[in-house]
């Protein structure tokens, strides 16, 4: 287990939750969006996307196709979970203290959302091509007309925050794999060894031997003799 200090856009492991400072992040926001989003396509087309004619059996506003409604629904209720499940994960990110678990999570992030992104494109197209096709002549189109265009118009919005999502993702991951690099435990090993200091006296230098203190010889002079002293006869 590694710290994970400050990898892939999060800070150190089990630092404080700030509730401000999350639902002001891009990535908290366009989640935000594109939960409302997805909820809008599938929301419409099952509250007004189909209508009969004149039977109990109900036919698909766009140009009586049942895939494209099937389609839309799909995406649409899959985004919808999706983006409570990493709207948690994000929470729950900064808790991981592994970084092999967070990058698992940003790789997961990344690839869902490019995949949806892809998804959401095609989705939009396969409605848009199929209502050119519906004919009023052939269904009722007074009630479903407004829920088709919303369904259409919030897949193409889908498109757009799912790929800003992507994008969001792909810069976790490429910041997460610089401070991997240059994190506190490498710029540590790679330091220059400081030498040791010299063996003396913090703040002074060495003393020299040849100017080292040395005491006097202990020779009498005429000086250091007492009054009165004589010198004691040779035998």
């Amino acid at each position: 287990m590694m710290n994970g200090a400050g990898s892939f856009g999060a800070g150190r492991a089990g630092a404080a939750f700030d509730p401000i400072s999350f639902a002001r992040r891009p990535q908290t926001i366009l989640r935000a969006l594109a939960w409302i989003f997805s909820m809008v396509v599938f929301g419409s087309i099952i509250n007004e996307g189909y209508v009969n004619m004149g039977s109990e059996r109900l036919h698909c506003v766009y140009n009586k196709n049942a895939d494209a409604c099937n389609y839309a629904i799909t995406i649409g209720v899959i985004a919808f979970l999706a983006c409570l499940f990493f709207m948690a994960l994000d929470v729950y990110f900064p808790q991981i203290s592994s970084v092999k678990d967070r990058k698992r999570a940003v790789l997961l992030e990344m690839g869902f959302s490019g995949f949806w992104t892809f998804l959401w494109f095609v989705g939009f197209c396969f409605l848009a091509n199929q209502w050119s096709r519906t004919s009023p002549k052939e269904l009722p189109l007074e009630q479903a007309t407004d829920a088709a265009r919303a369904a259409i118009a919030f897949s193409f919005f889908s498109i757009l925050t799912w790929a800003a999502l992507t994008a969001c993702a792909v810069q976790k991951f490429l910041l997460g794999t610089d401070m991997t690099l240059f994190s506190t435990e490498h710029v540590a090993s790679q330091a220059p060894k400081q030498p040791y200091p010299p063996n003396d006296v913090t703040g002074q230098t060495t003393i020299p031997v040849n100017n080292a203190y040395q005491s006097p010889p202990l020779i009498e002079t005429v000086e250091t003799r007492p009054p009165g002293y004589q010198i004691p006869p040779a035998f």
